[in-house]
């Protein structure tokens, strides 16, 4: 009994308690207003329409329980069933006021025809007609709800994740601690627009291909600047060759002008 009481205590497992009622306990509150309203029993339509309200306002501590354990449930839930559970707090966040609305319109239902009883078909009329819509939200809430831990109802790709997180325990904390933060220095608030502008800086694919573009060309220039430097160097080369074979031949001319120079010297 003990463990009971404790579990009460605990936001997640009251949120599995309470979460049939916006769904399972509105469509029998439905089934029931359309029966009543076709056998024309204004006790039925009233039993009914207060099925509806108690349906409708149940919403409110099954959301508000949702949140309070939001992120002890994200922190045992594998990547997947955590894209699912921020696409089911995100339906419910924006879809609550459905059931509020109806649950309002249910009181109507039962109070106005009092002193009006002309209104008593109009108004249940109405409330059918949005109990079933709500219904209809109310499941498409519950569906990504049933794949937060349930492996075997993954039919489908998780629901691309949201930017925004949900922090609904800790949001009035992180308020207050921005709040109280230190206000930033003129030094950091000039290196952060620094860095922003490096940043701004940073080329984009236009630029970075045309980079490429002068980077081949450069490459090509020096590819040939290299060539033009080996052809040099051959031509180097062949007249270093042809200037050595010139003096290797200038003193065999000089030595056979040599003899001949003599005899021309010797007297008659």
């Amino acid at each position: 009994m003990n463990i009971f009481f404790k579990h009460l205590s605990d936001p997640e497992y009251m949120h599995v308690l309470l979460n049939p009622l916006p769904v399972d306990g509105l469509a029998i509150a439905v089934i029931g207003l359309a029966l009543a309203l076709i056998f024309r029993s204004r006790p039925a339509i009233i039993i009914a329409l207060a099925l509806v309200f108690i349906s409708g306002i149940s919403a409110w501590p099954v959301l508000s329980y949702g949140q309070a354990a939001y992120d002890r449930v994200k922190s045992m839930s594998d990547p997947a069933g955590e894209q699912w559970l921020d696409e089911h707090m995100a339906r419910g966040e924006k879809l609550i006021y459905a059931f509020y609305v109806l649950a309002g319109l249910a009181i109507a239902g039962m109070i106005v025809p009092i002193k009006r009883p002309r209104t008593a078909t109009p108004l249940a009329t109405t409330t059918l007609v949005l109990g079933f819509t709500t219904l209809g939200i109310g499941g498409w809430i519950s569906y990504a709800g049933g794949h937060v831990r349930h492996k075997e109802f993954r039919f489908e790709s998780p629901p691309p994740s949201r930017v925004e997180e949900h922090h609904h325990g800790d949001e009035q904390h992180a308020a207050d601690s921005h709040q109280h933060a230190p206000e930033e220095s003129p030094a950091e608030s000039a290196q952060s627009q620094m860095e922003h502008a490096d940043h701004d800086k940073t080329p984009n694919g236009a630029e970075q291909s045309k980079t490429d573009e002068e980077k081949k060309q450069l490459e090509a220039s020096r590819l040939q600047l290299e060539a033009s430097r080996l052809q040099l160097e051959a031509s180097r080369k062949q007249l270093e060759a042809s200037g050595g074979a010139s003096p290797s031949a200038s003193p065999s001319a000089s030595s056979s002008a040599s003899p001949q120079h003599k005899h021309d010297e010797h007297p008659h």
